[in-house]
């Protein structure tokens, strides 16, 4: 090979290696990226829980299948091709293939279920949190509360196209995000007040459903410092596509200091009767979008 040759093949391989680290950059992120592939990294104990299992258990099973059906399918399209097998075997049972395909399908629905009972378990078993906050979906908001930080609590609605500022994300900014102290266990108490909504952040690993008249829970415990995105993922009319949810993760000194200001900052907001009828005549408003008359709200 000459010199020149081998110069391009570098460039190549580093060409190649290049555009393969940008693929895994832009397909594990905090938030949704244009054609993403894979889970976003984990960022909770949960979320690792549970790359493990897709990706050590799930992943490694369903390929050996799919290669072991493939190879099956063209060994059968070759062997009994009607060239090489013109008269139709009339075999009906086979007892040992009978057996196998039954007794291996098994044996791998029990190589899964003993990681993903431990999964679950892991994820619906609370440990001994560091703080709670309630969750309500709305029609179509959020609001958190701090139920052990005195009265602390705030809506958290998107912030509209013409209000973005540079850098801010469409349809996942917020005007009031959630903020939660990283190393802290979490618990997560959802619920809901007209339709069925979920809770989902997707590096956390948490989806909960919010249900009037119910309070489910979860808990993470994020262990990096960061801003991360998610966004209710039930169809729950018209802006059902405007919900998102951003949680930032602060250090504990950083997020002393914001519930101080926070405190401070919805202390003086409208009182819980006035922001109510506030709320829905501008829902009120959206949701009669399009049609040029106002429609009640949760129609």
């Amino acid at each position: 090979m000459t010199r020149s040759a081998g110069a391009r093949v570098g460039v190549g391989l580093g060409l190649a290696i290049a555009g393969s680290a940008a693929v895994a950059a832009a397909a594990w992120a905090a938030e949704p990226k244009p054609w993403q592939l894979g889970f976003q990294p984990p960022a909770t104990p949960v979320k690792d829980q549970i790359h493990w299992l897709h990706n050590d258990i799930l992943m490694p099973i369903i390929t050996l299948i799919t290669i072991f059906v493939l190879g099956l399918l063209v060994y059968v399209m070759w062997r009994f091709h009607h060239t090489r097998n013109p008269v139709p075997t009339r075999i009906t049972h086979n007892t040992v293939i009978e057996i196998l395909w039954t007794v291996v399908p098994v044996i791998i629905l029990v190589i899964i279920a003993i990681p993903s009972f431990k999964l679950m378990y892991f994820m619906d078993r609370v440990p001994n949190a560091d703080m709670t906050i309630k969750v309500t979906g709305h029609q179509w908001y959020w609001s958190y509360a701090y139920p052990d930080q005195g009265d602390l609590s705030f809506d958290s609605n998107i912030v509209e196209d013409k209000d973005l500022k540079p850098g801010q994300k469409r349809l996942l900014e917020v005007d009031n995000p959630l903020v939660v102290p990283v190393g802290a266990n979490v618990r997560v108490l959802v619920t809901g007040t007209d339709v069925l909504h979920s809770w989902f952040v997707p590096s956390f690993g948490v989806q909960e459903y919010a249900v009037i008249g119910r309070n489910n829970e979860s808990w993470f415990r994020v262990e990096r410092e960061g801003t991360y995105y998610g966004e209710c993922n039930q169809i729950c009319g018209i802006n059902h596509s405007r919900m998102p949810i951003k949680v930032v993760a602060l250090p504990k000194p950083e997020f002393q200091k914001w519930l101080g200001e926070a405190k401070k900052k919805f202390a003086a907001a409208p009182s819980d009767e006035k922001a109510g009828d506030e709320k829905a005549a501008r829902v009120a408003a959206v949701a009669g979008q399009g049609s040029g008359e106002p429609r009640p709200a949760g129609n």
